[in-house]
């Protein structure tokens, strides 16, 4: 079954908007490089935080690094507020919601979103990706934190990656930090701001992960080449073991990921003209992405399977890739499920039949029959692993 005509049409307008997009990126392309980096495109329609809770979700924007743009996204679901009786009243952040130190919060998982654009568009500050996002905070109910990793080719590969493991060490940072501060907090330090133990180390506690965050439940999210991202992070994860506790990722959700390889699957070639995102246009960004001496298909930031690769996929955390029926990718996103699989790894594959790439999340399809069954889906799956009591959901 083909999509409806004003998908098709939209999908036109998109393709065009795109490939205009990544031709000027092309031709800027020689001066580009730049070390602090860009997490956004003037072109693109981003939403600003709001520390309130609106629409059930309250979102903070941060930059963790002085040395680069990376920024992340706080999107804090108002379940939070289920054993406190008022909002804190000292140390109001922006206007909005602050917990109160020295009390018990309640505790909620934690998931680290990678947005997709092909490594050289999009933001974790978009209408989109703060839509999906929203979503998944509520429907998880989890605390999302959404990372704007530097784009290329201001930024070119390992730039995202970098950053995509520059977070994940900073969450295992600030879980150590937040021990510290709630038992200094209760103890009171005679100085009348309870859970301050020193004027720098105060500065470096986010108080919404402090209060609210449990890293020992923390899942990642990528979203096309946000996927790539999610899945080195998880394996780097995986290498560094204990070095992160108390952090641990006992999960992963794979999203249309944006796998390639040397050797043609029958969907690239079938379906290489597909909607939204056409294999030409997405090579277009690949060559902005790898730098010219490093530029092949079979990269490991593009193809999982390449010989080599570590850690062994037995070690990877249990994997839950989503594909769509019209995505020249999806063959890829099936074989490293079914790699996983072998490997006895938990690794469902749900492929959305009608679906194109993006279909859950980009803004014109956010609110489809699709997009909705996808984010019920990942909710149900995410809990068998979030849950305290384990087990209860399972598909």
């Amino acid at each position: 079954m083909m999509p409806s005509l004003s998908l098709q049409l939209q999908s036109l307008f998109f393709k065009y908007h795109l490939r205009h997009q990544l031709q000027t990126l092309t031709q800027a392309q020689v001066d580009a490089r730049d070390q602090f980096g860009t997490t956004s495109r003037p072109d693109h329609p981003s939403v600003p935080a709001n520390p309130t809770f609106q629409n059930g979700v309250a979102t903070k924007d941060l930059h963790i690094d002085p040395f680069s743009s990376l920024s992340l996204r706080i999107f804090l679901p108002e379940t939070v507020l289920a054993k406190d009786s008022t909002f804190g009243s000292d140390g109001v952040v922006y206007g909005g919601y602050s917990p109160p130190i020295g009390k018990r919060h309640r505790k909620l998982p934690i998931m680290l979103q990678f947005h997709g654009g092909g490594f050289v568009i999009g933001s974790n500050d978009t209408s989109c990706n703060d839509a999906f996002c929203r979503r998944m905070a509520k429907l998880c109910d989890v605390i999302v934190v959404a990372v704007g990793y530097r784009l290329a080719p201001e930024s070119p590969y390992p730039a995202a990656f970098e950053d995509g493991m520059l977070v994940l060490n900073w969450l295992a940072k600030q879980a150590n930090l937040a021990t510290v501060r709630n038992r200094n907090g209760r103890k009171g330090n005679g100085s009348g701001h309870p859970g301050i133990f020193d004027s720098f180390g105060s500065s470096m506690v986010e108080p919404w992960l402090a209060a609210h965050g449990e890293p020992s439940r923390c899942i990642l999210l990528g979203v096309s080449c946000g996927a790539n991202i999610a899945d080195y992070v998880a394996r780097k994860a995986v290498e560094a073991s204990s070095l992160l506790d108390p952090l641990k990722v006992v999960a992963q959700i794979l999203m249309y990921p944006f796998f390639i390889g040397s050797v043609p699957t029958k969907s690239e070639i079938k379906l290489a003209n597909s909607y939204f995102y056409d294999k030409a246009t997405c090579m277009m960004a690949w060559k902005l992405f790898l730098p010219k001496e490093e530029f092949d298909l079979d990269h490991p930031a593009g193809n999982p399977l390449v010989p080599g690769r570590g850690p062994p996929l037995k070690t990877m955390p249990p994997t839950l890739t989503i594909v769509a029926e019209h995505d020249w990718m999806r063959d890829r996103g099936i074989a490293y499920s079914e790699a996983l699989r072998k490997a006895n790894v938990d690794a469902p594959l749900l492929e959305y039949k009608n679906a194109v790439h993006e279909f859950a999340t980009l803004d014109v399809l956010l609110q489809t029959p699709q997009a909705l069954a996808c984010a019920d889906d990942i909710t149900i799956w995410v809990k068998k692993y979030i849950s305290l009591r384990g087990g209860e959901f399972s598909y």
